[in-house]
């Protein structure tokens, strides 16, 4: 065994994810032998006491779309959500029932992105998690399609169990798809080859990857599935991407599917949410003096450094930081809202605290609620 996988075996905390591929028939329903057999191999990897398992699944949309006689995925939200309503219990309870028979208990955790870029909402999120394992019970995680906007959804679940894998601290995120890893090529003609190991974004620069999963009941596709092991392992998570019938060879170290080493090092802020998971709702244009200060001194942004505003935000709202050329160097959570800001442009905050009291000399994206983007 490689020294790689052997990491993979020593992982005390691993966050899974499945698709809804892996769960459901074609035409909507989830399939019970299907969710067994994972839950299976889950129970199986956790019995010695010694891991600690967390679960992102898909499978609510689709899990509703047979009892609600819908022939395939709505496209648009509002009856996503009304499949989402009901297929979401009928996924807790099977995995509920399914655990049951090795005495795990299992405790549902829905997300919105908003619940994870904010401060007080990531602690809390992070504490629940925490508080969770260390009961030894099992978290099923998943996006809260039924109140969820557009504005304020992961989009698809591979990212957020990347996110989700940070914001647990795992040591390592197993992903689970209809395909056994990331291939050269289309993995359906020949030819093609899996690659077994990503060391950087340069051995894969050479890949083109679809977009399309082959069941036709999910979002994700390969496109997600790598764009999520890139953030995983960019906050040093290592992943392996396999297909949900090598569930226990991945999680046993065993050679399959695609591993990516972690590139980047661990991090414990929830500014990685901040940038993968909000939805900007406007945008600052900063002077030269500004960009500099944010993105070389890593300074807060202050009035006096602003030229324009662009949205219609309130305060706590993810804003989009713009230099003089219109390129975007970071994203932040502004402190006043947008109505508030015209009258503060280009002013110190001393003059303002003296003209308009002491609530107006602060910053309008504190440092520590900012993040650089790249390029």
């Amino acid at each position: 065994m490689s020294a790689a996988r052997q990491g993979v075996v020593d992982a005390r905390r691993i966050v899974v994810k499945v698709g809804s591929s892996s769960l459901t028939t074609a035409a909507g329903g989830l399939d019970a032998d299907r969710v067994d057999a994972l839950v299976d191999v889950l129970a199986k990897a956790r019995s010695g006491g010694e891991k600690e398992i967390v679960l992102v699944s898909s499978g609510a949309i689709a899990a509703g779309l047979s009892p609600l006689g819908l022939r395939r995925r709505p496209t648009d939200l509002a009856r996503q959500q009304a499949a989402a309503s009901v297929g979401q219990g009928l996924l807790v309870a099977r995995y509920t029932a399914s655990f049951a028979r090795y005495g795990i208990r299992v405790g549902q955790v829905l997300l919105t992105s908003d619940d994870t870029s904010r401060r007080a909402h990531y602690r809390n999120a992070y504490r629940t998690l925490d508080q969770l394992l260390a009961m030894g019970a099992l978290p099923v995680v998943n996006e809260n399609d039924t109140v969820a906007t557009d504005e304020i959804r992961f989009g698809d679940n591979d990212r957020l169990a990347a996110l989700v894998a940070h914001l647990v601290r795992a040591d390592l995120l197993v992903l689970l798809s209809d395909v056994d890893g990331l291939y050269d090529g289309d993995p359906s003609l020949p030819g093609t080859t899996r690659i077994d190991e990503v060391r950087g974004p340069e051995d894969i620069a050479h890949v083109s990857i679809g977009s399309a999963g082959k069941a036709g009941v999910g979002t994700g596709g390969m496109v997600t599935k790598v764009e999520a092991a890139r953030i995983a392992a960019a906050a040093g998570i290592p992943v392996v991407l396999t297909s949900a019938s090598q569930a226990a060879d991945a999680l046993a170290g065993r050679l399959t599917g695609t591993h990516f080493h972690a590139t980047g090092r661990r991090s414990a802020d929830r500014l990685l949410w901040l940038q993968h998971a909000s939805t900007p709702q406007g945008h600052l244009v900063l002077d030269e003096g500004a960009v500099r200060a944010v993105t070389e001194r890593g300074s807060s942004l202050l009035p006096a450094g602003i030229a324009a505003i662009e949205g219609d935000f309130v305060a706590g709202d993810p804003v989009e930081l713009r230099g003089p050329d219109g390129r975007a160097v970071a994203r932040g959570l502004v402190n006043f809202d947008a109505k508030e800001l015209p009258q503060l442009l280009g002013r110190s905050t001393r003059e303002l605290a003296k003209e308009l009291g002491p609530a107006y000399e602060r910053e309008v994206v504190h440092r520590d609620d900012l993040v650089l983007l790249e390029g």
